[in-house]
């Protein structure tokens, strides 16, 4: 058996091609040459704010250009669709949040395999989402809410930064979960959802703490709920979904993946570099200012978590009728 196994294990490494032996020194130097992060989403957004924070970092450290490079477009399918094309060589990543997965999730013409074509670097932060109405109907609470939603008999509307954002999901589950009848209505972006439910033009809708906070305190909308237990260390007395009584939990993420094939070794270096930033004392209370936790984890951890995050949020979304519109 021993004979058998030293014959096997011979064979497999004169089939490894001499390249990979090569890729060690390299591995060992890295890096030495400039690193793109693609966000697929608008610049100023939460990803876009995250990334560039820690990249700023990066550069200074590593004494080489780290540059956030925005490809917008289809709801982030075309930035990250151009991760794929390149080289997994440690010079390109691809900087993602929770919308990455739902958008994954819900629409299966996406042209890659979340899967097969990314490996994981690491996670770096989460930030609750916010449930944001008018003042002008006076809730006292998601009860009165859905009470509300249920009397309507052509139904509701809900507004979102768009088809397959985190929102989205969150706005959607909501109606499915309490059992009132919801449409969408997508937004150019996050600002105009606001608008739109402060406003009344739609019953409500998710944002963010930079997004909900502020009109919040100035009196300009109601906050109903959070979408976890978080929100009330951001915003004292929101209570979350959960203890408001429905079964629902889901903050949104922020972290970085790879082109498949980028070796463990460079994607270990970088998300221990991203640890090490994130952990900085000016960092952390900048992300508190944007409404968001720093959250550090390895490759194989954000590899696994984006993965269950994309499964999750499709059996939900076949179960509320969530799509690609």
């Amino acid at each position: 058996m021993t004979s058998s196994f030293t014959k096997y294990v011979a064979a497999a490494l004169l089939a490894v091609p001499a390249f990979a032996f090569a890729q060690a020194p390299e591995v060992a130097k890295y890096p030495t040459q400039s690193i793109r992060f693609i966000v697929p989403y608008s610049a100023g957004g939460g990803t876009d704010v995250v990334m560039r924070l820690v990249s700023k970092h990066m550069s200074e450290a590593w004494n080489v250009p780290v540059v956030v490079e925005n490809r917008v477009g289809a709801g982030g399918v075309i930035g990250s669709q151009y991760v794929t094309t390149q080289k997994p060589d440690g010079r390109t990543f691809l900087g993602v949040a929770s919308a990455f997965g739902v958008r994954v999730a819900i629409d299966r013409t996406v042209p890659f395999d979340a899967a097969k074509d990314f490996s994981g670097v690491g996670q770096m932060a989460r930030s609750p989402s916010f449930m944001v109405v008018s003042t002008t109907h006076g809730f006292k609470s998601l009860k009165d809410l859905i009470a509300y939603a249920k009397a309507q008999p052509q139904g509701v509307f809900y507004s979102t930064a768009g088809v397959g954002s985190t929102a989205h999901l969150h706005a959607a589950a909501i109606a499915h979960l309490a059992g009132f009848k919801a449409e969408h209505a997508p937004q150019r972006g996050t600002p105009e959802a606001v608008t739109e439910a402060m406003t009344a033009r739609v019953l409500y809708a998710f944002a963010p703490g930079p997004n909900a906070i502020p009109l919040a305190k100035a009196g300009k909308l109601q906050i109903v709920v959070a979408t976890s237990q978080a929100g009330a260390r951001l915003m004292p007395g929101v209570p979350s979904i959960a203890q408001a009584g429905l079964n629902y939990e889901g903050d949104d993420w922020f972290g970085v993946l790879a082109p498949a094939g980028t070796p463990l070794a460079i994607r270990d270096r970088v998300s221990k570099e991203m640890a090490r930033i994130l952990a900085l004392p000016e960092l952390r209370e900048r992300l508190a200012a944007l409404g968001a936790e720093a959250v550090s984890t390895g490759p194989a951890e954000f590899e696994t978590m984006v993965r269950d995050y994309i499964a999750q949020a499709r059996k939900l979304g076949d179960a509320i009728g969530m799509k690609a519109e």
